[in-house]
């Protein structure tokens, strides 16, 4: 595992001023601003190798798809409880995967997955949805990730 902690004290702040700015310009619609986030994310953090948002489908216990960049996934519908994503949405907590081939109830989007961190995304005290990040990458993630994750999904609900 490579030590992404000093990237991190550099990268973060700067990319929380680039999403401020990309929320920021309402000439873009909400889609198009969450997907310059996703992109924003995966090309400037080296293990972030796959970025998405889902939401709550309708008043399913399901989630759907939004925007995401990465490589397509068939899982653009996630019931409640399956996988890590669908698990954060019945906890409406934080869940950090070091290693995807030690859990019992992962949904596997592709073989070279090797961790995942999923955020939930509140609206008003209510989770609506939830941010995913792949990394290719065994155990990249910290805490620092999540506080920096959690600031993103703040800053899409605002806009939501």
């Amino acid at each position: 595992m490579k030590n992404y902690t000093f990237a991190k004290k550099i990268m973060f702040p700067r990319l929380k001023s680039r999403i401020n700015i990309i929320l920021s310009n309402t000439e873009k619609s909400t889609t198009d601003r969450m997907q310059a986030i996703c992109d924003l994310l995966r090309d400037n953090v080296p293990y972030y190798d796959w970025v998405g948002f889902y939401f709550k489908n309708g008043d399913r216990e399901e989630l759907k798809l939004g925007p995401y960049s990465g490589e397509a996934t068939d899982h653009t519908i996630i019931p409640f409880g399956k996988g890590i994503c669908g698990q954060v949405a019945v906890s409406n907590e934080n869940f950090v995967v070091p290693d995807v081939a030690a859990q019992d109830n992962y949904i596997a989007c592709s073989i070279t997955v090797k961790s995942e961190i999923v955020v939930p995304l509140f609206v008003n005290g209510q989770n609506i949805g939830q941010i995913d990040i792949d990394s290719n990458t065994a155990d990249p993630f910290s805490e620092e990730d999540e506080r920096f994750l959690e600031y993103v999904n703040a800053e899409v609900a605002k806009i939501l």
